[in-house]
């Protein structure tokens, strides 16, 4: 599509996304012949309590990239998700070269990477600029590493008294510019059902009307806005997916409750997923014990 039009697709109303009608070269579920899911990877981000934090500054965990990916050998997953927070700043080429060494020579896939953006911003605004540096950024690094696919989110701060339907726009928008540097690169970007995205109808309305081969979802067992069944909800996504994290609460009548494992494995395999499953551990009980348990469980039903 010419880049006038697909921007004026972008610049269109919030009520034409979310209506019946979308552009014939609108994104479309993901046509796979059948379920491949090829591993279990544990998401960096499990580790947080114990990882050197160098979002802005030095955390008070000892753990380094490096000694994550041991931990995660160690446990018995297949591969590993990394997180942009725990990388140090600044990072240089031969620390990313480290991590990937690493990675293989402990038998590793690196699955996936995971940035903490935000989209909604007003498009060509510094604070716009400066998201769409650190985006493509990570998307550099993340291809050296030989990365497939990053978890972004569409965010949900947006500049003083714009409407929701604004930052949708200035989403889109921020998003295809930062599509245009994924496909050179090679690399998918997956929009997570998070902030302001965990209506499961919103995000696919969201994305629908984004025309590229490098754009899907990062499926998120757990950050679901529904006062129904979130399998449901999550058995619509499914088909978009293009990474898959899995936490052990879900959320169910406005309680978190323990994640039926089975069932969730069973929507990816029935919307043919073909990827790795990813352990995002999120409760309070130390990760170095719980960890191993919920890798042995997810292991045995994927």
């Amino acid at each position: 599509m010419p880049e006038f039009n697909r921007r004026n697709l972008l610049l269109s109303s919030t009520a034409l996304v979310c209506g019946s009608i979308l552009p014939l070269d609108a994104i479309a579920p993901i046509e796979r012949s059948h379920a491949r899911i090829k591993g279990l990877s544990l998401a960096a981000y499990s580790m947080r309590s114990e990882m050197q934090w160098f979002k802005g500054k030095e955390g008070t965990g000892k753990m380094t990239m490096l000694d994550f990916l041991e931990f995660t050998a160690r446990t018995q997953f297949d591969a590993a998700e990394l997180t942009a927070y725990f990388f140090p700043e600044p990072l240089t080429a031969n620390y990313l070269n480290q991590v990937k060494r690493r990675a293989h020579l402990l038998g590793l896939d690196l699955s996936g990477g995971a940035i903490g953006n935000n989209f909604s911003m007003t498009p060509g605004s510094e604070e716009a600029k400066l998201q769409s540096e650190y985006v493509k950024l990570w998307i550099d690094r993340y291809a050296d590493l030989g990365i497939p696919v990053i978890r972004v989110f569409a965010g949900s701060r947006g500049p003083k008294g714009a409407t929701e339907a604004q930052m949708l726009d200035h989403a889109r928008v921020n998003l295809e510019e930062a599509l245009i540097h994924a496909e050179k690169r090679g690399v998918i970007l997956g929009i997570e059902n998070h902030d302001s995205m965990t209506e499961i109808d919103k995000l696919i309305a969201f994305i629908q009307p984004l025309q590229s081969d490098y754009l899907g979802v990062t499926w998120d067992s757990a950050n679901i806005t529904t006062s129904g069944d979130p399998y449901a909800e999550l058995t619509k996504l499914a088909p978009y997916c293009v990474n898959a994290q899995v936490k052990v609460k879900i959320p169910l009548q406005g309680k978190k409750v323990d994640s039926d494992f089975e069932k969730l494995i069973a929507i990816l395999k029935q919307a043919h997923y073909a990827g790795y499953v990813v352990l995002e551990y999120e409760e309070k009980e130390d990760p170095f014990t719980e960890i191993p348990k919920y890798q042995k469980l997810l292991k045995d039903l994927i």
